[in-house]
């Protein structure tokens, strides 16, 4: 990866992240629940899409700010910190009287995670067009979308006009991050979601994308019935993307381009702690390295040979695959990452 040394009168660009700030509740490993089964101890981290992508590329040396709704409660201020802490720019937050959201997490035996959401009300997708206007920093020349706030109302339609004013002048990068109990459903339908509603928006957001990165898990999601997944990668390259990055756990990565054959590419081997915040650390690794490679706008990502959109890939990878060695989301600094590559 590429480091970051500008000239000192020249505009930095930056990669700027707009999304939802989340309290992750994560079990304590061997606390259990209490000898009668009923008292499970948990830590409350800083998580949510957004934050997790902005503090992974802050980490890893990039300008990043980020852009997001700061809800009401004592955890604010933590969330603010784990932000701060990374070098991330956090002057686009906005101060809302909403709620911070919540997720409560299990986990699965190979580490996935299974989530229970806490979020009615929440601040994050109670975006105006004049709270973006103000919050997004000049200079963006990466904007980075998705996840919940980006799926719903009222937010969800700011954010899709932020990003019909940016496309063509900023790199637009969309994860669609679903999370099915929040998209349709009993509590979908508490936050005004359903499938049909959900789905327009982000083929709304994905028609003006330039980068995608989308899970086999939104795929079942949005496209049930799926079994061809390089399949999906082509259809979802046609859709108007420049790059389609689709992912499936630990099986190899597919790498879509309009017009061109599906790449695959193998993620390293780690012993796995959780894969919690993987695909936001791996989204990070990417931009990051598109920004450092020069890669602001749709014509250089086109020019992009194949050698070396996979290099930026390779190390997208290896920053995902370093998160998941630890609980929660944490996502490697960039010495660990030349570390772990010089060690290979």
């Amino acid at each position: 990866m590429a480091t970051y040394r500008y000239p000192v009168s020249a505009p930095i660009p930056k990669l700027c992240v707009l999304g939802e700030l989340v309290v992750d509740l994560l079990p304590v490993p061997g606390a259990d629940a209490g000898p009668e089964g009923t008292a499970p101890q948990y830590v409350a981290r800083p998580g949510g899409n957004a934050l997790n992508v902005a503090v992974a590329a802050g980490r890893l040396g990039a300008p990043v700010a980020l852009v997001a709704r700061l809800g009401t409660g004592p955890l604010g201020a933590a969330l603010r910190r784990h932000a701060e802490l990374a070098g991330v720019d956090v002057t686009g937050f906005v101060v809302a009287d909403e709620p911070v959201s919540l997720a409560v997490i299990g986990l699965h035996p190979d580490g996935s995670p299974d989530y229970g959401f806490h979020v009615l009300g929440a601040a994050d997708w109670q975006w105006t067009d004049g709270e973006l206007a103000r919050s997004v920093p000049a200079g963006t020349a990466v904007l980075h979308v998705g996840s919940i706030s980006s799926w719903t109302e009222p937010g969800g339609s700011a954010v899709a006009s932020l990003v019909d004013r940016l496309a063509g002048t900023a790199l637009i990068s969309v994860d669609p991050n679903i999370r099915p109990p929040l998209a349709d459903g009993p509590v979908g339908a508490s936050l005004g979601n359903d499938r049909a509603g959900v789905t327009a928006r982000l083929d709304r957001l994905v028609a003006r994308a330039d980068v995608v990165k989308v899970s086999a898990e939104d795929l079942e999601w949005l496209e049930p019935g799926t079994t061809d997944l390089d399949d999906a990668a082509r259809r979802w390259a046609a859709r108007g993307p420049a790059l389609v990055l689709l992912t499936d756990g630990g099986a190899p990565l597919r790498i879509a381009r309009p017009g061109r054959p599906v790449l695959h590419r193998d993620s390293p081997r780690v012993e796995v702690a959780d894969t919690v915040g993987a695909g936001d650390s791996l989204a990070a690794g990417l931009l990051t390295g598109l920004l450092a490679a020069g890669v602001t706008d749709r014509g250089s990502l086109e020019a992009l040979d194949d050698e070396q959109l996979l290099a930026v890939v390779d190390d997208a990878a290896l920053v995902a695959a370093l998160n998941c060695t630890r609980v929660g989301a944490d996502p490697p600094t960039r010495a660990e990452v030349d570390a772990a590559r010089a060690g290979r």
